[in-house]
Parts: structure tokens; C-alpha cells; sequence
């Protein structure tokens, strides 16, 4: 997932864009991402080492937004007159993100805020797959931004002002 506000994150950008009294610039409106808070990406790592084994996916179910989304809660929260230019999808870039592939879901675990998909220690004789397959197969057929919760602009809202990053733009705004 992408984790708001680090380096890698749009946000400040935006926040700087916005600052310089610029349009928010984004790629493609109907893009979805996960987001998540730094807190939350840690909870992930303590999960993982908690309750996974060498080899196991694990996959916190996090909520995503469409790009527009995230754009007009960042205008609100700093300037609600800031224009929003689509400037268009940059090369190999994608419409939203998979953490598990049909494939991995087959064998996902639910654990609750979590998926756990074990690794296949399975040996590689396949002879007895020829006459027994495996009938029993999770329903789950794939988890990506776009099949997720979708937030809304006030649910991204409140997931940003829970941010010390967004708290300490927004205090020291205009100063």
C-alpha cells in the first residue's frame, strides 16, 4: 500500500503545489491506490512477524481511493479553491494496484484485518494431481485497489488529519 505523507507519497507534493498557489496535478482521476498511515504499515510488519512463517504473504486489508479522491480531501483540508489538472497516465503506470492475484487468493487465509497466504511447500510430483485436484477453493478471486472499500473524500479527510505530518502542515499554514 502507499503509506501517506513518506517519501514516496504525493501528498506533500500536493501540499507544495498547493502552497505555491499552483493546481494539484494528477494523473488519472479514476486511478485507485491503498492508503495507509505510517502506524498502520507498522502494524502490517508486527503482524507479519507475529503470525507469519519464512515464505507467507501477508496482506492487510486496507481501504483505497480513487487519485481524485485524495486530491479534493487534500484541497479541502488546505485550499478549496485549488484547481485540480489532469496532466494524464505516465508510462507503465497502472489503474490500481493488486496485493493478491487470483491465484494467491486460492489458498489466502482470512485473518480478520489481515490475508496469510502460506508458502507452497508442496513437493513437485504432480502425479497425483492427475486423478485428485483440490475441490476446495476460497471464493476470495483477487483484492486489489479497485475491488477494496472505496473511501470517500471525508473518510480520506479524517484518515489525513490523523497524520502528525498533516496536523503540523496544517498549524503552521500561511506562516
Amino acid at each position: 500500500g502507499n503509506v501517506l505523507c513518506s517519501r514516496g507519497s504525493v501528498v506533500p507534493l500536493w501540499i507544495d503545489q498547493i502552497r505555491a498557489g499552483k493546481p494539484i496535478t494528477i494523473t488519472e482521476p479514476n486511478m485507485t491506490r491503498f492508503v495507509m498511515s505510517l502506524e498502520e504499515a507498522v502494524d502490517l510488519v508486527l503482524f507479519a512477524f507475529e503470525n507469519g512463517a519464512s515464505g507467507d504473504i501477508l496482506v492487510q486489508k486496507a481501504p483505497s481511493c480513487t487519485i481524485e479522491v485524495l486530491a479534493k480531501a487534500v484541497a479541502e483540508l488546505f485550499n478549496p479553491e485549488t484547481e485540480i489538472k489532469v496532466i494524464g497516465i505516465r508510462h507503465g503506470e497502472k489503474m490500481y494496484e493488486t496485493l493478491l492475484t487470483n491465484e494467491e487468493c486460492a489458498n489466502a487465509i482470512d485473518m480478520g484485518d489481515f490475508y496469510r497466504v502460506p508458502a507452497d511447500k508442496r513437493g513437485l510430483n504432480y502425479d497425483k494431481y492427475f486423478s485428485d485436484g483440490d475441490k476446495d477453493r476460497n471464493p476470495l478471486t483477487e483484492f486489489d485497489s479497485d475491488n477494496t472499500v472505496l473511501m470517500t473524500v471525508e473518510q480520506v479527510k479524517e484518515k489525513l488529519l490523523s497524520l502528525s505530518y498533516i496536523q503540523n502542515e496544517l498549524a503552521n499554514w500561511g506562516k
